[in-house]
């Protein structure tokens, strides 16, 4: 992967990661109730892309 292309999309992450914290920010729900919701949804695709 070309260098621009690498830091675009570092670029583009980090814009929705603060696009999804001012959205939640907005809307009143607590900052707790999301990093609940990101442990949940991790744990959830961790055990579906479990390969034994």
């Amino acid at each position: 992967m070309p260098l621009p292309h690498f830091l675009l999309l570092i670029l583009f992450v980090i814009v929705l990661a603060g696009l999804t914290l001012w959205a939640f920010a907005v809307s009143g729900v607590p900052v707790a109730m999301l990093a609940l919701m990101v442990l949940i949804a991790a744990g959830v695709m961790r055990l579906m892309a479990r390969v034994e």
